[in-house]
């Protein structure tokens, strides 16, 4: 069985932010970044999945990062590592076409990615894929297993709601957590990844117009006139009758 995950190199929301100039998107001039948390639980779930016989891929577009999150993935216990290259790609549907040139190459039995990257929370680059691709797609995934040629997962629903489903291979899952905490790999083993292992290019054709979510305006958020400590329910009643609330 061949298992893909897709790979993203994000912002590290730990980090102080700043709005760039353009007003539009964040100033990553000194800003850190990292692998998508929700990639990095697609891929934990991957390699629990895989058995001795069974491929791991990881993909991830080329560009800044990439080298680092696919040698990590093979240092993790990925199988094979694939940079995508050539055409550039715009938007969400753009991402989407470009990975499914290399699925649909690879025939991958089963596609995780992570149910939404932390800098846009748009989470529609596996239903996108799977719609290009013709394959059956559920996100919000926290449970697989296999059997054969079907998975079964839990979905999750607003408010914990949990649903179980069954999916004939291949398709795509959007995972939004992993049954257990991705695993780390220590620098000594990326190192020695670096020196041993080969990343594999795949050069992607035009794309076509791409679409997705467009950011109007990004700024920091208003600071307001502080908060008020209340030491005693006296004083919380005292206050509210001032507002009128009681």
């Amino acid at each position: 069985m061949k298992i893909a995950v897709l790979l993203k190199w994000v912002p590290d929301l730990v980090e102080e932010l700043e709005v760039d100039d353009d007003g539009t998107g964040l100033d990553t001039e000194d800003l850190k970044f990292k692998l998508n948390e929700f990639d990095d639980h697609a891929l934990e779930e991957a390699l629990l999945l895989a058995g001795d016989d069974d491929e791991v891929i990881a993909l991830a577009m080329g560009g800044e990062g990439s080298e680092k999150m696919l040698f990590t993935a093979l240092a993790k216990g990925a199988t094979r590592a694939i940079r995508l290259t050539g055409s550039s790609t715009e938007g969400t549907t753009g991402l989407a076409t470009a990975f499914s040139q290399v699925l649909e190459a690879e025939s991958c039995d089963l596609i995780l990615t992570g149910v939404q990257s932390v800098d846009d929370r748009d989470g529609q680059l596996g239903p996108f894929m799977a719609s290009k691709m013709g394959l059956p797609c559920i996100s919000v995934v926290s449970e697989v297993s296999l059997s054969g040629q079907t998975a079964s997962v839990m979905k999750e629903y607003a408010g914990g709601m949990m649903a179980e489903f069954e999916v004939d291979l291949p398709a795509v899952l959007g995972i939004q957590a992993a049954r257990e905490t991705p695993r780390y790999a220590p620098v000594s083993k990326i190192r020695q990844m670096q020196q041993t292992s080969t990343l594999e290019e795949f050069s992607i054709t035009d794309t076509g117009t791409g679409s997705g979510s467009t950011v109007s305006g990004f700024s920091q958020p208003e600071g307001g006139s502080g908060a008020k400590m209340i030491s005693d329910i006296e004083e919380l009643a005292e206050l509210l009758n001032g507002l009128g609330v009681v």
